[in-house]
Order: C-alpha cells, then sequence, then structure tokens
C-alpha cells in the first residue's frame, strides 16, 4: 500500500535519502525531485537549470514509497492538488515549491552548483516559490472573459487521520492554497538553509512537528504568515513578481502570455497580485475548514446572514477550560463542542460562528453565511467568534490575543463581512452571563472597536 499523504511520510523518504550510511547527503531529495518534475516551469529552470533526465528508483526507498514520491511531484497544472500532503499543523502544503526553495537555499548556501545571475536581477529564492507563479496566475485570470480566479481555493482530505485524496472546494486557479503554503514555507525553510545546510529531514521535523499535531506546543510552521511577511512583505513581493515576469519576458521562445504585455501592465499585474496574496496569505488568518476537525452534518436546513454585520461578540469556550496548542487538540474540542450543542442543548450545529485556538489558527463554525447560536437575541446581527478556554481569571497568550485584534478583525471588515464602523462587545453585554471571562472582557476593552 502507498504510505499516506501525510508530512511524516515525506520525513520517512527524506530521512532514507540522506542517510550517508545509504550514499545520501542533503542534496539528494532537491535533486531527485528535479528530475521528477518539481520545476517544470521557464523562471524555475532558468534559476535552478534543467534537470539531469529521469531518476530511477534508489536502493533506500522501497517501492511504495517511491511510488509516492513520483506522484507528489509529477508536475501537472491541471491538478496541483496531487502534489499536496497534509502537515502536522493541520495545512496542506505542495511539496513543488516547498522543494524548490529548499534546492535554491541549498545552493546559495554553498552547497552544490551556485546560481546563475539573473537578469533583470531576480531573487531566486522568491522566484522559484512563489514570484513565478504568482506572476503567471495573475495574468492567466487578466486574460480570461469568466471572472477566472488567481488564488485559491482550500479543500479537504478524505481522512485526516490516513490522508490519501485531497479535493479543492472550488474552481482552481494556478496557486490554490496548497501551492501558497508549500511557496511560503519553501521561501522560508530555504532562506534557513542559506544561512548553513543541514540535513533536510531534520529542518523539515523540526519546523513541522510529526504525528496530527500530538505534541505538547505549536510547531514552527504555524507562524509561517509572520515568517513569510517578515521575509517579503508586500513591496518586497511585488518588486520581485516584476522582475520575474521580466525575466520570462527575456527567455527565449518569449511565453505566449507575455508577448504583448508592456512594462507598466507587468507593474500593475505584479502591485496586484502582491496585494491580493500578502491580504489572503500574511495579514489573514488561516481557517480550518469544518471538513478538516471533523465536523457532523448540519441539522435542519441553515439560515443566512445578510452581510455586512454591524457587531461581533467575542467569547470564551469555558469548556474545554484549558487552551489548545496543536492541530490535534484543536479539532478534538471543535468535534466536543459541537456534540455537546447539537446533542445536549439540541441546536442545530456548534454554535459560534468561527473558534480561535491558541495553535495560530480560526476554526470554522457556521461560518461567514449562516446565521449562529452564540448570543441569544443577537445572532441575526453579528458574528460569534469564540476562543478556546476559561479565561476568567488568565488571558489566552499574546499571539491569540493579537490574531482577533490585528488580523481576523481588519480581515473581516476588508472582506466585506463585517461593516468599517462594527461593534466588538463581549458576551456578557447582551445576556445574563460571566462569558468572556473577567480577565478577557477587561482586556478587550481597551480594543479600537469596543463599544
Amino acid at each position: 500500500a502507498v504510505p499516506p499523504r501525510h508530512m511524516d511520510s515525506v520525513l520517512d523518504i527524506l530521512d532514507a535519502l540522506e542517510s550517508p550510511a545509504r550514499g545520501g547527503s542533503p542534496g539528494t531529495a532537491a535533486a531527485l525531485g528535479r528530475g521528477l518534475g518539481v520545476c517544470s516551469t521557464p523562471g524555475c529552470r532558468a534559476v535552478l537549470g534543467e534537470p539531469l533526465g529521469t531518476p530511477e528508483r534508489p536502493p533506500a526507498l522501497t517501492p511504495s514509497q517511491w511510488q509516492l514520491l513520483t506522484e507528489l511531484l509529477h508536475h501537472d497544472p491541471a491538478t496541483p492538488e496531487l502534489g499536496a500532503v497534509l502537515a502536522p499543523d493541520g495545512s496542506t502544503v505542495a511539496l513543488g515549491p516547498l522543494l524548490a526553495g529548499i534546492e535554491a537555499g541549498l545552493r546559495s548556501g554553498g552547497f552544490g552548483r551556485p546560481l546563475p545571475t539573473l537578469d533583470p536581477p531576480a531573487d531566486p529564492l522568491l522566484a522559484v516559490t512563489i514570484a513565478e507563479a504568482l506572476g503567471t496566475s495573475f495574468l492567466l485570470a487578466q486574460g480570461s472573459d469568466n471572472n477566472a480566479t488567481a488564488l485559491g481555493p482550500g479543500g479537504c482530505w478524505d481522512d485526516v487521520g490516513n490522508p490519501q485524496n485531497y479535493t479543492l472546494r472550488g474552481p482552481r486557479s494556478p496557486v490554490p492554497d496548497p501551492v501558497a503554503i508549500g511557496a511560503m514555507d519553501g521561501a522560508v525553510l530555504g532562506a534557513r538553509l542559506a544561512r548553513g545546510s543541514l540535513p533536510v529531514a531534520e529542518l523539515l521535523r523540526g519546523y513541522y512537528g510529526t504525528g496530527n499535531g500530538s505534541e505538547a506546543g505549536r510547531p514552527p510552521s504555524s507562524y509561517r504568515r509572520r515568517d513569510f511577511g517578515a521575509l517579503a512583505g508586500q513591496g518586497r513581493l511585488e518588486k520581485e513578481v516584476a522582475a520575474v515576469l521580466g525575466l520570462l519576458k527575456k527567455l527565449s521562445p518569449t511565453s505566449e502570455l507575455l508577448r504583448d504585455v508592456g512594462t507598466q501592465e507587468v507593474a500593475a499585474v505584479a502591485h496586484r497580485a502582491a496585494r491580493e496574496f500578502s491580504e489572503r496569505y500574511v495579514e489573514c488568518p488561516a481557517i480550518m475548514p469544518r471538513c478538516l476537525w471533523g465536523a457532523r452534518p448540519y441539522r435542519g436546513t441553515p439560515a443566512p446572514l445578510q452581510p455586512p454585520l454591524g457587531s461581533v461578540f467575542l467569547h470564551h469556550t469555558l469548556e474545554p477550560s484549558q487552551p489548545c496548542w496543536t492541530f490535534g487538540t484543536c479539532a478534538r474540542a471543535m468535534r466536543d463542542m459541537q456534540r455537546f450543542h447539537q446533542d445536549t442543548r439540541g441546536w442545530d450545529d456548534i454554535g459560534y460562528s468561527f473558534v480561535v485556538g491558541s495553535d495560530g489558527y480560526l476554526y470554522e463554525g457556521r461560518g461567514w453565511h449562516w446565521v449562529g447560536a452564540h448570543t441569544k437575541g443577537y445572532n441575526t446581527q453579528g458574528f460569534g467568534v469564540g476562543i478556546v478556554g476559561d479565561f476568567t481569571a488568565t488571558l489566552p497568550d499574546p499571539d491569540t490575543l493579537a490574531l482577533v485584534r490585528d488580523e481576523l478583525l481588519p480581515c473581516a471588515v476588508r472582506s466585506g463581512h463585517v461593516r468599517p464602523d462594527f461593534a466588538l462587545r463581549g458576551h456578557r453585554q447582551l445576556g445574563h452571563t460571566d462569558c468572556p471571562g473577567n480577565a478577557l472582557f477587561q482586556e478587550i476593552q481597551s480594543w479600537p472597536s469596543f463599544q
């Protein structure tokens, strides 16, 4: 049987490939990846060079591991979801841009052949991870007549315990969520390798953790948005997208896509691509869809909300009373809450619109579109956001507070779900309850939108 499409399976493969006892080294996986089709676009090949031919199965890998690796790294623009694996933090990562970033990082750190000097000057690491994909995706979307999308969508796994099939939840773009996430991880980890190479398996294990987020704390991968933003803010990203499109124009033969595109148009595409990517994948928090945390179906027929809404109501969950720090514990907390709300309280579904874990993610409850059951008498007027834990005497950690205050609330306004003049209130202001706890209620009174 082919191993599950989980990052742990990839780590096992990398361990085998990099083992010095079996003739491996840190660059083995990257070289194999290129032979299997990781770097098949013109810009990526201009940076990393042409592959050296189709590789044979290395003796270090079992036939089933080799089958998984070839399936994951075979590049097919029509089915980008086939190159994705589930990471321990619950995110889905495309291996292509991840391995391209790792190779660029290793080579700029002095391991293997030096990277070429590009004309026009472009950062090789950002070129092979995100800049080329982003520029071409926005050019394609601009050139099509029907409202084509240039980013997203996300998707769902058939089984997070044994992930085999990943299905996108909408029309695909050249940069669906797993490609964006793999590109951000490739850039962050490539930058780390440029400062000194170490076994890639060791680097990835330290970054992602192992298992389905079963360790005690939050893995570094859950900070990818912050870390990528520090590496390539919107202005830098815009400059690199424009540089890569300039590079593609000079390549021979010039791609059909860029044949009649002038300098001003390149600048406009780069600006839009960098802005939309940064808003979606850097400034806004990631949302775990219901399918990933294992939600039961909604009972009955949900009532639609009429956005933009004028309020956000903040809650603490009380039960579980401890914050959840990993995908595994947060997903379990969501299932427990949904079961309590449906079976004990008799509601149609989990009551909250969204729930915030201390693992760095929002968990979709009723979501943006359906009336919740969080703030009696006011459910049609606002979104209910619960933070996992009991915050009577203590506060959520600073990162979790910042996720709600600095990312979720501004994003909700920017995306049109919440009015710019919205009111943030604690649950206790609208009903007989101690929710969201004394400590948390005192804290939110200093937030800009509190009323």
